[in-house]
């Protein structure tokens, strides 16, 4: 198992981390597997999309700010609702496949850090199932 931080820098972004998850299989020495990428935050989610086109994520942020405003009538106290929602919709983890060494991918897809609650510093798991 690893354990990666990052920072965040905005209330809402998406983050890519296919190459710091990649950099944890090779420091692994995984052939073949499941790598399983977990976040343990309530506020905070990991998903696969589209990473080609920088509009995609931006596109994801702003359908999600439409359908979780950040102003509602939200009960909990704290303020950041639409934070516990926006991880409720995306999940707190994402499984790829490992062959060859490599993850498993579609050409356009990258594994997202999904920042709901920032800026902050935060954590990702990596876990690997071996076949």
């Amino acid at each position: 198992m690893k354990e990666i931080s990052l920072q965040t820098h905005s209330r809402v972004e998406m983050i890519d981390i296919t190459a710091a998850v990649q950099k944890a299989v090779g420091e692994e020495k995984i052939e073949e597997g499941i790598c399983l990428v977990y976040t343990p935050h309530t506020t905070a989610a990991v998903t696969i999309n589209e990473n080609a086109d920088p509009d995609v994520p931006r596109d994801i942020i702003s359908a999600l700010e439409k359908i979780v405003p950040q102003s509602a009538n939200y009960k909990h106290a704290e303020g950041n609702s639409p934070a516990h929602v926006k991880s409720s919709l995306f999940g707190a983890s994402e499984m790829v496949i490992i062959e060859n060494s490599r993850l498993v991918l579609g050409k356009w897809q990258s594994i997202f850090f999904c920042e709901f609650d920032g800026p902050r510093t935060r954590k990702f798991i990596v876990k690997f199932l071996p076949a």
